[in-house]
């Protein structure tokens, strides 16, 4: 556990095509299920502080209590990701904290002396920040904020991973929150 950001929760990777690292991560490393999100709705979404709007597709699947978050970017716009694979680099770009006070993170995030790298908002469910790697290059830092959607969201998908049989292991519907 982080000292100043608390427990890691998620290892996100970055691939060139998604279908396959999630074959690979359900037939190699028996982890799954994996929720699949074709085309995330991303909002207010800003690289270095300029908008962009970056095309990508998520998958996310739980090995315990830790998330994996597969990451393809379906366009050109300007974003990390993208910037991770210009590099030559595919796999572990970033990983992620779930702060239970996202802005007081970020503001010892900045005591630390991070640089925001990108930003932005999922559809109003819930904000997310990475943090530039200039003093490390390699895996960068990301904070998502913990709305009572999200959270939902990935409670209910550790608990389907936990009892997973290996049975049904690309499911496109997300666990929805009650009401």
């Amino acid at each position: 556990m982080s000292r100043v950001f608390g427990s890691l929760r998620q290892l996100g990777y970055v691939v060139r095509d998604i279908e396959a690292a999630m074959r690979y991560w359900i037939e190699v490393n028996g982890v799954g299920p994996f929720f699949y999100i074709e085309r995330v709705p991303l909002r207010a979404f800003t690289f270095r502080g300029e908008a962009s709007q970056p095309e990508m597709s998520i998958a996310l699947a739980f090995s315990g209590s830790a998330q994996v978050e597969l990451i393809q970017q379906r366009n050109r716009e300007p974003s990390m990701y993208l910037e991770y694979l210009d590099a030559g680099q595919e796999g572990l770009q970033h990983v992620a904290y779930w702060p239970d006070d996202y802005e007081q993170a970020m503001r010892k995030a900045r005591d630390q002396g991070l640089v925001i790298g990108q930003q932005g908002d999922i559809a109003g469910r819930g904000r997310f920040v990475y943090y530039q790697t200039a003093g490390h290059h390699g895996t960068c830092i990301e904070f998502a904020e913990c709305t009572d959607y999200r959270l939902y969201q990935f409670e209910a998908m550790e608990r389907i991973a936990s009892d997973w049989d290996g049975r049904d292991p690309i499911r496109t519907n997300l666990p929805a929150p009650p009401g």
